[in-house]
């Protein structure tokens, strides 16, 4: 099975065209394989994970990112590849894709790699193709090193089983955060089609760790887990729906990472926004830091956002924002709180918690202690004390709070001279006018 390409268009001709035709998928960052290699085939992979992100040693890892064809039978709104759109079109062919995975791993260029896809033909199809080229690069091209391979909602579901033992990582992407919103902006496509193969990885990653214990040689599956995507401003969908989706799909299919798109607008569409002010980087910025809180900060979404409030304050993080929220819990005695109540004071992280649950141990701590610590003073001295003292007189009140750490933010001189906090509310700022 080949897929249609154009007989004159060279290699690198393709890889031009299918390498930008990626660059929008953002789901690639991962970790938590162990494949090795074993000395007879090329390249291998140890648990801090390959792609464009730092691993867990400190590495910059990197990872050749391309999509196997940009034709595509779907005409989602918001994508450059959609099927309306008269764009230059390319395919490879899975020998093309394995002959430059290994010269650019050869030439020291990448350490893995990326595989996503439009759909050409049909799911099937496409999967089949993608499952020929892993299985080409793993047995015949001896390739050990790091794979992410995109799973095609509607495929068989024995062609997403096939693929799964031959990645350390499958994603299926969930574009929208509502079904509502799907549908008005992916009309082929649907909620439940994605989800369903979420959950076959999802239960084939169970299953394969109970036969791991039972034999210790038996294939791995999916070893890295899953992830998804979804694209933030396409639609007026609010943070307090996306985040919901994303704590669900955390719960619900065990993810690794939940990814978060700005929406760039690269189609006329009535459906779309227009942005002229760009992509909304920094609503994405809030949303990873919101995600963060979810995963590692035991926060929950409804104490984040609620239906009432369920959009972040662009001008502070979204655990600043808690917190000036909810002042009745505070200022928090540094000598007495317990480790959850430190990890929601702005300005402490989970390593300086730690540090200070482990120094109070040999006596009281001061305002210098927690900065040798690594607490972020600047942040952190509006809601706490040491010794039933705060660092300075301050006032537990939400709008002198906010007005000061959005000062702090500014970057330049010049952007704070244009602030003037006093007599002004936070909600009426604006920056960017």
């Amino acid at each position: 099975m080949e897929p249609r390409i154009a007989p004159s268009m060279s290699i690198m001709d393709k890889l031009n065209i299918l390498a930008d035709a990626a660059k929008f998928d953002v789901s690639c960052s991962s970790s938590g394989s162990s494949r090795k290699g074993d000395g007879k085939g090329i390249g291998n992979t140890v648990k801090a994970g390959l792609c464009h992100s730092f691993a867990a040693d400190g590495r910059c890892i990197s990872l050749l990112k391309i999509l196997f064809t940009n034709e595509c039978i779907y005409d989602c709104k918001y994508c450059v590849n959609r099927c309306s759109n008269d764009v230059p079109r390319a395919s490879f062919t899975p020998d093309e894709v394995c002959e430059l995975t290994i010269e650019f791993y050869r030439r020291n260029y990448i350490e893995g790699l990326f595989l996503s896809s439009g759909i050409l033909v049909s799911p099937d199809y496409t999967m089949e193709l993608l499952c020929q080229t892993l299985y080409k690069l793993r047995t015949v091209y001896n390739f050990q090193g790091y794979i992410h391979v995109k799973a095609i909602p509607g495929a068989d579901p024995a062609l997403i089983q096939k693929a799964g033992f031959l990645a350390d990582r499958m994603s299926v992407n969930l574009e929208m955060a509502t079904a509502e919103g799907l549908q008005k902006a992916a009309p082929n496509k649907h909620r439940k089609t994605i989800l369903k193969p979420m959950k076959l990885i999802q239960n084939g990653i169970v299953a394969n760790r109970e036969e791991l214990v039972l034999y210790n040689h038996a294939p791995r599956f999916c070893e890295a887990g899953q992830s998804t995507q979804m694209i933030v401003g396409a639609l007026p969908e609010s943070d307090y729906q996306i985040m919901a989706v994303a704590q669900s799909l955390y719960q619900k299919f065990s993810l690794k990472r939940v990814y978060y798109s700005a929406f760039v607008n690269v189609n006329e569409d009535k459906d779309l926004p227009a942005l002229p002010g760009g992509p909304p980087l920094l609503r994405e910025h809030r949303l990873y830091q919101a995600d963060w809180l979810l995963r590692f900060y035991d926060f929950t979404v409804d104490e984040l956002l609620t239906q009432d409030r369920p959009n972040f304050n662009m001008m502070i993080d979204p655990k600043a924002d808690w917190a000036v929220r909810h002042l009745e819990l505070f200022p928090v005695e540094i000598n007495r709180a317990d480790y959850r109540l430190l990890l929601r004071v702005p300005g402490i992280g989970v390593n300086s918690a730690r540090r200070i649950i482990s120094a109070r141990r040999f006596g009281p701590l001061t305002f210098e202690d927690l900065k040798k610590i690594g607490v972020v003073l600047k942040r952190a001295l509006y809601f706490i004390t040491c010794n039933g003292k705060m660092m300075y007189p301050t006032k537990l009140e939400e709008n002198y709070i906010v007005r000061n750490l959005t000062y702090q933010s500014l970057a330049s001189k010049k952007e704070r001279s244009l602030f003037s906090p006093d007599g002004m509310r936070y909600e009426q700022m604006s920056l960017f006018g």
